[in-house]
């Protein structure tokens, strides 16, 4: 993917989020991290990783319906070799949630074995949540809350403030806003998370983007772009493909590029052209 725009992202509320994530961790004895199980890495706040240090963490690889199954079995082995455990899941349709519980017991074995030692036997475990935004903290808390205490929009920069949620008399979720890094060095990350809605679409250039995305769309699961579209042929500028199959066209017989730009990213993040993932672990 070559994108040569700089995609910036400069919110007052992402350094006062770091701030109070450092400030909460001592409240927590541990940190659900969720990601994007389509761009694992690119989803991932390097900070996140600084900010939690040792303190124990479970991953949730979110949207494994939207995404390739074999890469996701990769970045399972890849997370789990590298130390950390994770739970593949589906944070809106609730698959896979039902594992979380008993990996957080696992995890904070030594810990409540302590406090069983101890006498104090009924505290609860309090689990601090992070992401970036739109990553599905928000679905995955109301997964477990099995109700609608936060709110949920596909769209990033929905929650702005902490809340603790209790799950039940065994455990508290302290849903924290989405952090994201104030400057992309990564281009590529950045496009990536661009790709799947995780950047407002009023930083980026639509087209530039729906370009880059049928580029790697048409290199990567040509069957599947060809299958949603229709197309014969990838040959040529996918987005000016899709105008012309489906009428988009301007005065004078143009592709109405802009309008197929809109549903190539639409009909890609909903996962109406496929389960499709964009990154891989040997390419991180």
């Amino acid at each position: 993917m070559a994108y040569e725009r700089d995609i910036q992202w400069f919110p007052g509320h992402m350094t006062k989020t770091r701030r109070m994530i450092e400030a909460d961790l001592k409240l927590v004895d541990a940190v659900a991290e969720i990601v994007d199980c389509r761009i694992p890495e690119s989803s991932r706040n390097p900070m996140i990783n600084e900010i939690v240090s040792d303190k124990p963490r479970i991953m949730l690889l979110n949207k494994c319906d939207y995404a390739d199954e074999n890469l996701t079995a990769e970045w399972q082995r890849f997370y789990e070799s590298s130390g950390i455990r994770t739970i593949v899941c589906d944070c809106r349709s609730g698959k896979g949630i039902n594992r979380f519980l008993p990996v957080l017991k696992e995890e904070l074995s030594e810990l409540l074995e302590r406090r069983r030692a101890k006498g104090t036997i009924g505290k609860a475990l309090r689990v601090m949540v992070v992401g970036i935004p739109n990553v599905g903290k928000s679905s995955f808390i109301n997964r477990m809350a099995n109700s609608k205490k936060t709110k949920v929009e596909d769209r990033p920069g929905v929650t702005r403030g902490k809340q603790w949620v209790t799950i039940d008399k065994e455990v508290e979720l302290l849903d924290m806003p989405g952090i994201l890094w104030p400057k992309f060095d990564d281009k590529q990350a950045a496009l990536k998370l661009a790709f799947t809605g995780a950047i407002k679409d009023g930083v980026t250039d639509i087209e530039e983007l729906a370009y880059e995305l049928g580029k790697y769309l048409a290199e990567n699961y040509p069957e599947r772009l060809k299958e949603r579209y229709k197309l014969d042929s990838l040959d040529g500028i996918i987005t000016e493909l899709i105008a012309k199959k489906r009428g988009m066209m301007l005065s004078g017989g143009v592709p109405d590029t802009e309008r197929a730009a809109a549903a190539l990213l639409d009909e890609y993040r909903s996962g109406k052209i496929g389960r499709i993932t964009l990154e891989r672990p040997s390419a991180s």
